[in-house]
C-alpha cells in the first residue's frame, strides 16, 4: 500500500526538497506541512477513508481486463502509468494506492481501448496521472506514441505532475521531446502549486522549459490549513501564477483521507476565501479558480444551491449536474457509490465529509 502501515502514509521527500529544507536552516512551513509526517496522522478516527473515490472501470476489452484506467466523464479517459512519485504529499488522495507500474504492452492496450471501444467515441482528452507519470518518462513516451497511432479522435493529452516542484532536474531535453505536440493532439500539464514559496528559481526554470516545449500549464491548488488558508497567501500565489502564464484552474478542498484532518479547512471557510478572491478587487478576475470538491462521483464545483443538506456525521449533501443515465452510458458497469443517490430528475447527489467544525448554509 504505497508504503502505508496501519493507514499511515510513509514519508518520502525527494533529495531536491530535502536539500532545500536543509539549506534553509529553519523551518519552511510551505514544504514541511506538505511533506513531513505529522503525529496527527496516526490518531484513530471515527470515520476513515482509504481510497477517497471509486472510479475503477473493471472493463474487459479484447478478452482482457483493463488495468490503470479510470473514467467518470464523457470526454475524458484517465490513465495511470505508475503510482510512484518523487515525494509523498501528505494530503494526497492517492496516498493509499497499491504500488504498480504498467508495461509498454499495457499502455498500447489502453490506447487501443481508447480509440476503438464504442463507449469512448466521445473521448477527446486523456488525463495521465498516477502517481507521477513524469517519474518514468519512457512510459509517457510509449503512451503518447500509442495514442497518436491508435486514438486519432483524442485532441488533448493532459499530464498531471509535481515533478517540476519536487525534482526539477528531470525536465530535460528528453522529457521536452517526449512532451512535444503530436500530429493529432497537443499536450497540457496539470500541476499542484500550493504556495508561492515553492517557486524556487529551478522550479520556475522547469515550468518555463515545459512551456518552451509547447505544453500549456494549468494549476490545481489544494486548500490546506496553516499553509494557504488565508486571502493574502492565495492572492500572492495566483498573481504569481498569472505572471508565469500558468492558468489557475481549481482551488480544491482537501479531501477526507484517513489521518489528514489537520490539513482540512471547512467547506464554508473555502467558500468564503473563494468569494473574497473574486470580490475583493485585490487580484485580477482572470486569476480566480473554481472552488471544487472531489467526491465519490467526481469533481463538484460549488455554486448557489450546491449544498442541500447536512447530517449528524458532519457530511454535506451535494447536488451535482451529473445525470445517472449519462454516466452509465459513458462507463458501462459503473456502480452508484453507497454515499450517492439519484434525485427525481435523474441527477446524482452525493454525500461529502466536511472538516471537523465545518458549517454550511443550505
Amino acid at each position: 500500500m504505497a508504503g502505508a502501515k496501519n493507514g499511515v502514509f510513509a514519508e518520502k521527500i525527494s533529495p531536491y526538497l530535502r536539500k532545500k529544507i536543509e539549506e534553509a536552516g529553519e523551518p519552511l512551513p510551505f514544504l514541511d506541512l506538505q511533506y513531513v509526517v505529522d503525529p496527527s496522522e496516526a490518531v484513530e478516527q471515527t470515520f476513515e477513508v482509504a481510497r477517497h473515490y471509486q472510479s475503477e472501470m473493471g472493463t474487459v476489452f479484447e478478452g482482457r481486463e483493463l488495468r490503470g484506467v479510470e473514467k467518470l466523464y464523457r470526454r475524458t479517459l484517465l490513465v495511470e502509468p505508475t503510482t510512484i512519485c518523487a515525494a509523498h504529499c501528505r494530503w494526497c488522495i492517492r496516498g493509499q494506492y497499491d504500488t504498480t507500474t504498467l508495461s509498454r504492452e499495457d499502455l498500447e492496450f489502453i490506447a487501443r481501448y481508447c480509440g476503438t471501444a464504442p463507449e469512448n467515441q466521445d473521448v477527446r482528452e486523456v488525463l495521465v496521472t498516477g502517481g507521477d507519470p513524469l517519474i518514468l518518462i519512457d512510459r509517457i513516451e510509449w503512451l503518447l506514441d500509442a495514442l497518436e497511432e491508435h486514438a486519432p479522435q483524442v485532441e488533448i493529452v493532459r499530464i498531471a505532475t509535481r515533478v517540476p516542484l519536487q525534482d526539477p532536474r528531470r525536465i530535460d531535453a528528453r522529457m521536452k521531446h517526449a512532451l512535444r505536440r503530436r500530429s493529432t493532439f497537443r499536450v497540457e500539464v496539470a500541476t499542484h502549486i500550493n504556495h508561492k514559496g515553492e517557486l524556487f528559481p529551478e522550479v520556475r526554470e522547469a515550468y518555463a522549459a515545459l512551456q518552451e516545449a509547447g505544453a500549456r500549464i494549468y494549476d490545481q491548488t489544494v486548500l490546506l490549513r496553516g499553509l494557504n488558508d488565508n486571502l493574502d497567501t492565495l492572492v500572492e500565489l495566483f498573481d504569481e501564477l498569472r505572471h508565469m502564464d500558468i492558468e489557475a484552474h481549481y482551488l480544491f478542498h482537501c479531501v477526507p483521507i484517513r489521518g489528514m484532518d489537520h490539513h482540512r479547512t471547512s467547506v464554508a471557510e473555502g467558500l468564503e476565501l473563494h468569494r473574497r478572491l473574486g470580490a475583493s478587487g485585490l487580484t485580477s478576475g482572470r486569476t480566480r479558480p473554481h472552488f471544487t470538491l472531489m467526491t465519490d462521483v467526481g469533481k463538484v464545483p460549488l455554486y448557489e444551491g450546491s449544498i442541500i443538506d447536512r447530517d449528524e456525521h458532519n457530511r454535506i449533501l451535494l447536488q451535482t449536474g451529473y445525470r445517472y443515465e449519462e454516466r452509465m452510458s459513458w462507463v458501462p458497469g459503473w456502480q452508484l457509490p453507497e454515499n450517492a443517490r439519484v434525485d427525481d430528475d435523474g441527477f446524482l447527489q452525493v454525500w461529502y465529509l466536511d472538516a471537523i467544525g465545518g458549517k454550511a448554509e443550505f
